[in-house]
């Protein structure tokens, strides 16, 4: 007896087969099969021979691989008994499948172990993003190492693999691997998502590049410690694992996965990226109010210095800039004069704030901006009330290293969550405060997925009890970015950089998964405070209207004429933010490897614009022409030059951008591209497009 189900949307089709209600494999994924595909010969064609050397049946590559079947790869399932004694499950389908319109349930057996595994599969027909989660429950308690959410296969024209990591300040940095014998593993063991270890992949081919080719992307929606498997078998065929951090899942009878999320792309990175963007603004982000307001936070203007004059000065020449909400940061709370007290203590700093936060509050709104707050609610001072009187609330010992002076409280236990509720609820019952931006400026000391299952109920409550709030992920910066926060909150802030240089190359590799809506970039200072670089206003607002718009510089050190031009960028940026929010970005392939570039482009191809930004001297003496891409090849563009006023004495001649606007088609602007005038390095060239 054979099963075969067919996952399908426009662009993507995903078929499992079974022979026998044995664990499936998948026999296709990639380009949307018609109604014509006879899935039973599909199947047939999957079926590989063997030779000498190797076991007489071929073991199969399924959704869980078993070892019992002979499959000497990463298994899908590690377990323990508590006597020590391995588990070596084999799973039989014990059900009929559940099936609706773009969803799938199977559940299997294993009746020896006494095991059961449900597999819950979907497929979006939006995004075409496909999702898959794994379920296991045990008759008695087993030590769990290993539960990935799904194998799924690379096939062999996909042979390099985009891998992501990072650091603080330089998060979303890339590395292409070729796909190798035997298995890439790596696993975070930090306790949150981590600026190294952005669970994510991109399984491409050598001639994929950003605008075409073959890639198929996976994410682990997940806020705590991961593992990634990327193997190659001996007989030459490939699979990807996700699940939870290995080794750290425990004891018990029940563990579900995350979910993993996948897409197949012919249409190069970009592919990828669209389909991401796009379910993670539809599908996974909730409550984004639609007119996504310019921020101004306070942080490197004041950090810890809250005198209430000087806020009062700073909002409103924030206001004068185009602000429209304004987050007081870190140093508002009792006794928090810098990073080495206080955590824990959420109670207002008569000292700093005399009479509460109400006549900064009203200040504020007066001027029609929305007031938010900082809090990094996890977090423990050892020079705290909260630590003196509860020391056993730490998670981890004692005497373990702090970590930018605090250590880290331990969720898993309800007093602490009851405590953590209590203490952040009157202020935002007590303040009309729309925004909160959350930190976690540390690693944990242990990882375990309760504390990351305890951060989600916590912030779950919170959120229940105050709907009209929206909530940030900040994690010393871009250290907690994935589709299990964004479940739970609306925006995140990519990196505690403000240098727009570094920002040009985090926002175009967090693009891959993370649409402008969500993602914050910030004016930072002329002289950067993480890096010491000095860049101009034009290259650091441009920087910032590429994504959810805000500030961090402080104004009073600004020129007129800095003045003049970020208000110019902020008032271009809220004129478009109602299509460019909702846009597509897609990042283009460029020949000048000093460049990088992207287009926003809105669903209906109507109109576009064009950030290119040159970040260190060209090799080359004139600017090559620039490939766009996603339009409708058929249809006649108007293009212009948003800041032309900002060309160089040096670019002369007659390059047309310089002076006047053009009309292309799209097969013109996508083929021979555009040129645009000579620029000085840590410049950006905004071009915009409308379909005429």
């Amino acid at each position: 007896m054979t099963h075969t189900w067919h996952l399908a949307s426009p662009v993507q089709s995903f078929v499992l087969h079974a022979q026998d209600s044995v664990m499936p494999e998948v026999i296709y994924w990639g380009s949307a099969l018609g109604p014509e595909e006879d899935l039973e010969q599909l199947a047939k064609a999957h079926r590989s021979g063997i030779t000498s050397g190797m076991l007489d049946e071929l073991p199969p590559l399924s959704l869980c691989p078993e070892r019992s079947t002979g499959f000497c790869g990463q298994p899908g399932l590690e377990a323990i008994r508590l006597d020590g004694t391995p588990v070596s499950p084999r799973f039989f389908l014990s059900s009929n499948a559940q099936e609706t319109p773009g969803t799938l349930a199977l559940t299997f057996q294993d009746e020896a172990n006494r095991l059961n595994l449900n597999l819950h599969f979907s497929i979006d027909q939006d995004t075409s993003v496909l999702t898959f989660q794994s379920e296991l429950t045990s008759a008695e308690d087993i030590t769990l190492t290993w539960l990935s959410a799904s194998a799924l296969p690379c096939p062999p024209q996909t042979d390099r693999m985009l891998e992501f990591s990072g650091r603080w300040l330089g998060e979303f940095q890339t590395t292409k691997l070729s796909f190798a014998p035997g298995a890439r593993e790596r696993t975070n063991r930090t306790g949150r998502t981590d600026h190294s270890h952005f669970p994510g992949l991109v399984v491409c081919s050598d001639a994929t590049v950003n605008t075409c080719g073959e890639a198929y992307g996976f994410h682990y929606g997940w806020s705590g410690g991961h593992t990634m498997v990327a193997e190659e078998l001996p007989d030459g065929r490939r699979q990807v694992q996700f699940g939870h951090a290995k080794a750290t899942q425990g004891k018990g009878k029940r563990f579900k996965t995350a979910p993993l999320y996948a897409v197949w792309s012919n249409s190069g990175f970009n592919g990828v990226a669209k389909a991401f963007q796009r379910h993670a603004r539809t599908k996974i982000v909730q409550q984004v109010r639609p007119k996504r307001p310019v921020h101004y936070n306070c942080w490197e203007a004041v950090y810890f210095n809250h005198d209430l004059d000087l806020l009062k000065d700073i909002a409103t020449r924030a206001s004068d800039l185009g602000a429209e909400r304004f987050i007081l940061d870190d140093g508002w709370f009792a006794g928090r004069q810098d990073d080495t007290s206080s955590l824990g203590d959420w109670v207002i700093d008569r000292c700093k704030h005399p009479n509460g936060l109400a006549p900064l509050i009203s200040h504020v709104q007066a001027l029609g901006m929305e007031f938010g707050l900082w809090f990094e609610p996890e977090m423990i001072s050892e020079n705290s009330d909260l630590f003196r009187a509860h020391p056993n609330w730490v998670l981890g010992p004692l005497d373990q290293p702090v970590g930018r002076n605090q250590l880290v409280l331990n969720l898993a236990r309800q007093d602490v969550q009851d405590y953590l509720f209590e203490q952040i609820e009157p202020t935002l019952a007590t303040y009309d405060i729309g925004y909160v931006k959350w930190d976690h400026n540390r690693i944990l000391p242990e990882c375990d997925a309760t504390q990351a299952i305890s951060f989600y109920k916590l912030l779950d409550r919170l959120r229940a009890a105050f709907p009209q709030v929206e909530f940030e992920s900040c994690a010393a910066g871009g250290a907690r970015i994935d589709f299990g926060v964004l479940e739970r909150t609306q925006r995140v802030w990519l990196s505690d950089s403000n240098d727009a240089m570094e920002r040009q190359k985090i926002q175009h590799n967090a693009a891959l998964f993370l649409p402008a809506s969500i993602t914050g970039s910030h004016v930072g200072p002329r002289k950067c405070h993480t890096s010491g670089r000095m860049l101009d206003i034009r290259f650091r607002a441009w920087t910032a209207a590429q994504r959810h718009m805000g500030f961090e510089v402080d104004p009073r050190e600004l020129t007129a004429e800095e003045t003049s031009v970020l208000k110019t960028v902020t008032s271009w940026w809220k004129s478009n933010r109602h299509w460019m929010m909702e846009a597509d970005i897609l990042r283009l392939d460029t020949s000048d490897t000093a460049e990088i570039a992207e287009m926003h482009v809105a669903e209906d191809r109507s109109r576009f614009v064009v950030f290119s930004a040159l970040l260190s001297p060209s090799a080359q003496i004139l600017p090559h022409s620039l490939r766009l891409t996603g339009l409708d090849p058929d249809r006649l563009y108007s293009i212009s030059l948003v800041n032309r006023s900002d060309a160089s004495v040096l670019a002369q001649g007659r390059c047309a951008l310089q002076h006047e606007d053009l009309t292309l088609s799209g097969r013109a602007l996508m083929h021979q591209g555009v040129l645009t005038p000579w620029r000085f390095p840590e410049s950006i060239w905004v071009i915009e497009g409308r379909q005429l």
